[in-house]
């Protein structure tokens, strides 16, 4: 049997088929020279790929067997978290640069094995005993050495730790190598129960577990708080409001109501609270580092800092408060990450930088000038890391095609200026109102790219519906990863162009809105008929799929619920522009109301499950307001805001 390597993922740097195939029974023997950290991670990776045909790994003599591990060091061949993978008719052998390359190369014969096995992501009813596994050789290993996820665990929605456990295993058979989990309020602080109450966090026993099973897989779980900006959480509770820069409030772009936004710079009660909380927080993580975010103080010199910033300006009062927060973290023994947003307002300021400061380089859009700030960066001695995102938050489906090119364009852009990693952040604007696995896309495309940056010299290249299939969605009908695909550019036939989101997401999230708002610029009936067409063309074999296990099942109904919220929007959207764009939404005619309402409801109903289903209980009443509010305004309603703890 032939295997296109092409469908490896990541995809190697060098892969040379052989000839013949090497034969494997029902019992695979395995040994292994030295105790790598993550051996038993590698043989489960192996054995679940084994046991997909019946057949199963066992540890025989050393030296022997059909699969050979070994730590061979890194050298000219196989440097830094490289492996050799070599599958010949007299077995099979990983030799691994260091424990995480062997890792990799048992990462890679697994999906190997899969695909000699045509593929099948299940074990078979009738087991098949006999496997002709095709001869290969592959060398392989990483271009940016830290490859990340940051999962939004803060806005509304925080997953299960089942949830969590399976990501952490899915991304470790992408190769990355990190993990976050953006906190503004959702780790248990002692003392502070007030800001977390409703919210189902995350406790430190659980980080703990979490911690574990990363370490077992080569994943860094860092830890995270944001700590200037973003802090909203906390300054709206009367306890904190004395710290804010506003504490009157003031409108700020991620919430309906005015509110504090961020920590006072000049305030040492700021600096204090942090010391409590990084106290608590970094006893729980092996990590020597610490993401404490830093970006987006929209409020800073608006009010308390007023006078310090009229007399040394925004930027320098914004870099003496984050010189005093990684005074705090390297009290800890940590090293500090931070995002650059603000510091690269003034670049000639990034030279005073703490010199072990690691600038997180962030940006969304297709267009982002990664390589501009990363040269900045660069040339100040400063470490950096680019960090684009998945696209799929403030839009059901996803922006897929803008993923694509973001994740590529950063990772081309780091290896150019030399950038130590890449980290794939997913964000939960706006309710968190897209589904995991819309998510699924850009984790996969951005570990493949900064793995192997040649894979993002053609983003849009690959076979990602096949991919997804095939490495994320387990889709052996091979019917998953296409709608998943479809769903995702829905966006790009409205004739809307903006940036952040979707006007289909804008349309039911914020329907208080007149059409005239820059989110709608192109909008037209005709090109919402036409991403209804899309939208049903692509759905149309998943809709008629009967799953045959518990997880494809909830995959195709949250795909098919964020479809019927996609219709929702192009049938409300074309009611709206054929009444006048700037017609409220409880002023559309009587019947067209009830009908766009009988519409909302029953995905209303579903938010619920599809909500539970992976996620904790805590933040689904804010996040569900978002479609609430819309379905009061269809009633006739007033302009209900939605909770102004939803961000």
């Amino acid at each position: 049997m032939s295997i296109d390597p092409r469908v490896l993922w990541p995809p190697p740097r060098r892969v040379a088929l052989g000839a013949g195939a090497l034969a494997l029974g029902d019992v695979v023997h395995w040994s292994c020279e030295g105790s790598p950290v993550t051996l038993a991670g590698a043989v489960a990776r192996v054995g679940a790929a084994l046991a997909r045909s019946g057949a199963r790994l066992e540890r025989g003599a050393t030296g022997r067997g059909e699969l050979v591990l070994r730590l061979a060091g890194p050298g000219d061949d196989i440097p830094a978290q490289g492996y050799r993978l070599q599958c010949d008719a007299g077995g099979i052998e990983i030799a691994g640069a260091d424990d995480a390359g062997l890792f990799y190369g048992a990462c890679t014969l697994a999906q190997w094995i899969v695909l000699a096995l045509g593929g099948d992501a299940r074990p078979r009813e009738l087991p098949r005993l006999h496997i002709e596994l095709p001869c290969v050789d592959i060398t392989d290993w990483p271009h940016l050495r830290r490859r990340g996820a940051m999962l939004d665990v803060s806005r509304d929605k925080v997953p299960t730790m089942a949830t969590l456990h399976a990501l952490i295993d899915r991304f470790a058979s992408w190769k990355l190598n990190e993990l976050q989990l953006y906190t503004e309020h959702t780790f248990a602080y002692h003392g502070h129960e007030v800001v977390w109450r409703d919210a189902s966090p995350i406790t430190p026993d659980e980080v703990r577990e979490l911690d574990d099973h990363c370490a077992a897989v080569g994943i860094e779980l860092v830890p995270n708080q944001n700590s200037f900006g973003h802090f909203h959480r906390w300054l709206v509770h009367e306890p904190y409001r004395h710290l804010a820069e506003v504490p009157e409030g003031l409108e700020h772009p991620f919430g309906d109501r005015r509110e504090p936004f961020s920590l006072c710079p000049t305030d040492p009660g700021s600096l204090a609270l942090l010391a409590d909380l990084y106290g608590q927080l970094l006893p729980n993580f092996r990590s020597g580092e610490l993401n404490v975010g830093l970006d987006e103080t929209f409020d800073l010199g608006k009010g308390r800092s007023a006078a310090a910033v009229a007399e040394r300006g925004k930027v320098r009062v914004y870099l003496e408060f984050l010189q005093q927060v990684h005074a705090l973290v390297a009290a800890r023994g940590h090293r500090m990450q931070f995002w650059g947003d603000i510091i690269i307002e003034q670049p000639e300021l990034i030279a005073e930088l703490p010199k072990d400061a690691i600038a997180l380089e962030w940006g969304y859009e297709a267009d982002h000038p990664f390589l501009d700030h990363a040269q900045r960066f660069a040339a100040s001695g400063l470490q950096f890391v680019v960090c684009p995102g998945t696209s799929s938050w403030n839009s059901f489906a996803g922006r897929a095609d803008n993923a694509l090119r973001n994740l590529a364009l950063a990772a081309v852009a780091g290896r150019q200026a030399g950038a130590r990693g890449c980290l794939i952040t997913d964000w939960g604007d706006f309710g968190h109102l897209q589904p995991l696995p819309v998510s699924y896309l850009g984790f996969l495309a951005g570990a493949g790219s900064a793995w192997n940056v040649e894979a993002a010299a053609e983003p849009l290249g690959h076979p990602w519906g096949e991919l997804l299939d095939r490495w994320a969605f387990d889709d052996d009908a091979r019917i998953t990863g296409g709608a998943a695909l479809a769903l995702g550019n829905a966006y790009l036939h409205t004739g809307a162009s903006q940036k952040n989101g979707t006007a289909l997401f804008f349309l039911l999230a914020f329907p208080h809105q007149d059409l005239t708002n820059r989110r709608y610029n192109g909008m037209s009936e005709a090109g919402l008929e036409a991403t209804e067409q899309w939208i049903e063309d692509g759905i149309a074999t998943l809709a008629q799929s009967a799953p045959i296990d518990p997880e494809r099942a909830l995959v195709r109904r949250e795909l098919l619920w964020v479809a019927g919220l996609l219709k929702l929007a192009c049938h409300l959207g074309r009611a709206r522009l054929a009444a006048g764009p700037v017609l409220p939404v409880r002023e559309l005619p009587a019947d067209v109301r009830a009908e766009l309402a009988t519409e909302l409801a029953p995905l209303v109903e579903e938010h619920a499950s599809i909500w539970l289903a992976r996620n904790r209980p805590g933040g689904r009443t804010d996040s569900v307001a978002r479609l609430e509010r819309l379905a009061a305004l269809l009633a006739g309603g007033g302009n209900a805001l939605v909770p102004s703890s939803n961000p």
